[in-house]
């Protein structure tokens, strides 16, 4: 089946399909994301000795990015998700039967590969999205970030109810991983065919190192980095923090980061509504600034009352900035494949990358205080928006 001759029917399956893709891809990182204080202890590990194995999963998605794009031009973006869910699943498997063992090594190259299945899951989802978006006509990348966040939202409290009811994390992870390989596999036979020579209509690609070299694409890319950091230092330290910071327990710290996605899924949900009124531009400001003042109020919160509402603003300010700049790599579909590709890599660098870093921070500051150095991106991004504005109709 040609480009032209797709019917609207295959679209919104498609549709459905990213949907779900994106979901499930949530549920699996904040399967670990909301346990990590229980490696932290299973392990015996100090924070920085838990950045580094953050680290390892940093390290796997970024030698992942770079080449996600050449291979979804090769065995397209199906095919693609099909290949990181195995191995992301087949990862989580190894971090649990390394946990069960105490074994720091295992653990360690166990998220070596979970960082290149979520790396090339990551971009073939974005990338099956922004064509979504493009054949639809209208904005419904939100709605994919809020299905992403709707799952990790799903898979926070599934951790708190665990940790609360004395559930391991390696059981929890083994269901996951077998959970995640199954949906893997199945849901992409709905998404769109990506023939090279078929992509947007019939014209021809934009190759990936000409992406690299446009200016406003790695702009965009800066705006998305300075974002990502932001979602990314929250979805791995907020739970850590609250216990660190504030005393919580670890079933309070995960309901904080599961009050954090929350907010995130409800704000993509109805986010595009606020961009087509107000524009794409004026948002990313408004959620920058969101984010700035959630973050200062999480962190000098003296109780856990108002760290949640810091953390609910946090992840407002959060929401919507990752999925706008996908759009706005998107404006051109002619190029659209090759600059989400380039977006999504530099956006995830912070995302996976940034929170290891922070955690060195914390063994000199704390993990509480140490968020603070999330400020400066956060503000480079709000000065930068200005790039997100859409292209001219050609």
């Amino acid at each position: 089946m040609t480009t032209n001759t797709r019917s609207t029917t295959n679209v919104n399956a498609a549709a459905v399909a990213t949907f779900l893709i994106f979901g499930m891809n949530g549920l699996v990182f904040a399967s670990w994301a909301a346990r990590i204080p229980a490696v932290t202890e299973a392990l015996s590990l100090t924070s920085g000795q838990m950045g580094t194995l953050l680290l390892c999963t940093a390290v796997g998605s970024l030698l992942a990015l770079p080449s996600a794009g050449w291979v979804v031009g090769r065995i397209g973006t199906a095919n693609t998700v099909r290949v990181a869910g195995i191995v992301a699943g087949a990862a989580g498997a190894a971090i649990a039967f390394s946990l069960m063992g105490a074994s720091v090594p295992g653990t360690a190259v166990a998220l070596f590969f979970f960082g290149i299945g979520i790396g090339l899951w990551d971009v073939a989802q974005n990338i099956e999205g922004a064509d979504v978006e493009h054949r639809l006509k209208r904005t419904i990348m939100p709605q994919f970030h809020a299905a992403f966040s709707g799952g990790a939202f799903l898979g926070a409290l599934i951790g708190a109810g665990l940790s609360q009811l004395g559930v391991g994390l390696p059981e929890h992870l083994l269901v996951i991983a077998a959970i995640a390989i199954a949906l893997a596999l199945t849901v992409p036979k709905y998404f769109l065919p990506h023939e090279v020579e078929e992509l947007h209509d019939g014209g021809v690609a934009e190759k990936g190192p000409t992406a690299w070299r446009d200016g406003r694409t790695l702009l965009i890319g800066v705006v998305v980095l300075g974002a990502t950091l932001t979602e990314g230092a929250g979805n791995d330290w907020i739970a850590k923090a609250s216990v660190d910071g504030l005393g919580a327990s670890e079933a309070t710290g995960a309901l904080l980061f599961a009050l954090f996605v929350l907010a995130m899924t409800v704000m993509r949900f109805f986010g595009g509504k606020a961009i087509d009124k107000f524009g794409r531009v004026n948002v990313l400001r408004a959620s920058m600034a969101a984010a700035a003042a959630g973050l200062a109020l999480f962190v000098f919160a003296g109780n856990v009352v108002l760290a949640g509402v810091g953390a609910a603003l946090w992840g407002i300010g959060a929401a919507l900035a990752f999925p706008m700049g996908m759009s706005a790599a998107a404006d051109d579909p002619k190029h659209a494949a090759a600059r989400v590709s380039v977006v999504s890599t530099i956006g995830y660098v912070a995302f996976l990358a940034g929170p290891p870093l922070l955690g060195y921070l914390g063994d000199h500051t704390g993990i509480h205080m140490a968020l603070l150095a999330i400020g400066a991106p956060i503000l480079l991004a709000l000065l930068l928006a200005g790039v997100a504005k859409p292209l001219p109709p050609k």
